[in-house]
């Protein structure tokens, strides 16, 4: 059984990094291309506009990515309880978006100056959430679905900003074509739903009752969002358009590995659930412990790749007037591994847990922390200063919650057992920013350092297993009686 829990695992794990770098895979492969066309200038506003509509968006959808995924994960194996839960938290879901739709719609109306066609194109964004239900797949694990769905729609995306888009005159068609995109994607899904649902007509009562936790699992998305989404609408107000230009780029290319992180996070969470719900938590112990494990050295090889490699990739992918961007990749980097940390604690402990007031506590402190830092150091510093408020925000996150969980979990073993990968990065990170120093900035440079950091890096963390005779590969060989 526990290797086929494993090999489930490995599979969603897998999908998941699929779908989270579709996701990603279209603003990575038209960068490039929309740099160029659209500018510093016209990138940051469509930049500036989205992350207002992805604001309205977060409220459309409170909370129900986790409560939702956790909640179906708990009543997956009961087909009666799986449709009632889904069609009392879609209701709460639809409800919550149709109004703050028509908000956003009053709000570009009266509040949008010269970009308010863009931010009017923005609405069929912020109209998707009503037909998001991700969720529902996931708390089920059927990640499989969401890649194939998500791969045919991003492919059409790509191919029509390359036919459309060809001057800053098009940026609303740009804007137009993303927004459909979104549309498209979370409405086709429904489609599919018939087969693991059927219709349960909502009970009010139940529908009250799940408000509370709902809202609960809401607060730390929206603090998140204070840094991650408002960094940008604070650069745009508070420096230029410009800045900001760069800063959605550098943003571009951090996600990428942060999405490889997520994945992890998403396909745990229902299973950790499950298991907490049917009192195995030596098993999810063991679970996080590996998962540590896991993201200590992915995290410090990506974060320590992407600042080595980051002042030649900037200019070599987007174009020589986006050079500044390349040092703020590396200043962002740090994300990564702070980042990693903070979601095997929430999604592998807290949230199964249902403790979900620690979770709230150290995203709302973060928030705070973020907002008060970009107010002040953004209009001296720009982009830069953004970047210090939200290393600061991810740093409080992880030690508010490695503070509220040292009891239950040994958080100082993860950290000993796990360090040498951080020191095996900051070789590979002096090598490739050498050869960097050494060749000049084109695309056969950023090749040679991203073969030469992967063959250091690589080499250091397989010589380490062999010699301290590490488990963790044995493990992930799936002997019978290891749970990885």
């Amino acid at each position: 059984m526990l290797r086929g829990n494993m090999s489930s695992i490995r599979k969603n794990f897998i999908y998941n990094v699929i779908y989270q770098l579709l996701v990603l895979i279209l603003p990575i492969i038209t960068a490039p291309y929309i740099s160029r066309v659209l500018g510093p200038v016209g990138l940051g506003t469509y930049s500036y506009t989205y992350s207002i509509a992805n604001y309205f968006l977060l409220f459309a959808m409170l909370g129900v990515a986790n409560f939702g995924n956790r909640s179906i994960a708990m009543v997956r194996n009961d087909p009666r309880k799986i449709s009632e839960t889904f069609w009392n938290i879609f209701t709460m879901q639809f409800i919550s978006a149709i109004c703050i739709t028509i908000i956003y719609i009053f709000f570009c109306i009266y509040f949008y100056g010269e970009n308010k066609l863009i931010g009017i194109i923005q609405t069929i964004f912020v109209l998707s959430a009503i037909f998001d239900v991700n969720w529902f797949f996931s708390g089920i694990e059927k990640f499989k679905l969401i890649v194939i769905r998500n791969f045919i729609i991003k492919i059409l995306t790509v191919l029509l900003v390359f036919i459309f888009v060809k001057s800053t005159d098009d940026l609303w068609i740009y804007a137009m074509i993303m927004s459909l995109g979104t549309l498209i994607s979370q409405s086709i899904i429904w489609i599919f739903l018939r087969r693991y649902l059927h219709f349960v007509k909502p009970n009010v009562a139940t529908i009250k009752d799940n408000i509370k936790p709902y809202l609960i699992l809401f607060l730390p998305v929206l603090a998140y969002s204070i840094y991650r989404i408002m960094d940008k609408i604070m650069i745009g107000s508070l420096s230029n358009l410009q800045q900001l230009g760069y800063y959605e780029n550098a943003d571009k290319i951090l996600v990428i590995p942060m999405g490889i992180i997520v994945a992890l996070g998403t396909v745990m969470l229902p299973r950790v659930s499950n298991l907490v719900s049917n009192g195995q938590r030596d098993l999810q112990k063991r679970y996080i412990e590996m998962s540590m494990k896991y993201v200590s050295i992915i995290s410090c090889a990506l974060m320590f790749g992407m600042a080595g490699i980051s002042e030649v990739l900037a200019p070599v992918y987007f174009g020589e007037e986006f050079a500044p961007s390349g040092k703020l990749i590396m200043y962002l980097s740090p994300i990564i591994l702070i980042s990693s940390f903070a979601n095997v604690i929430r999604t592998q402990y807290l949230i199964p847990e249902k403790k979900d007031n620690l979770y709230v506590i150290s995203m709302i402190v973060a928030a705070i922390l973020n907002f008060v830092l970009n107010y002040f150091l953004i209009p001296l510093y720009g982009a830069n200063g953004a970047i210090i408020g939200s290393i600061v925000a991810e740093s409080t996150i992880l030690i508010i919650q490695i503070i509220s969980v040292k009891k239950e979990l040994p958080i100082k073993k993860y950290f000993l057992d796990n360090y040498i990968y951080f020191l095996f990065g900051f070789v590979m990170f002096i090598t490739v920013k050498f050869t960097g120093e050494l060749l000049k900035e084109n695309i056969s440079t950023l090749i040679t350092q991203i073969i030469i950091g992967s063959v250091v890096y690589c080499s250091l963390v397989i010589l380490y297993m062999i010699v301290t005779k590490d488990s963790f590969l044995k493990k992930m060989l799936i002997r019978k009686k290891d749970v990885f």
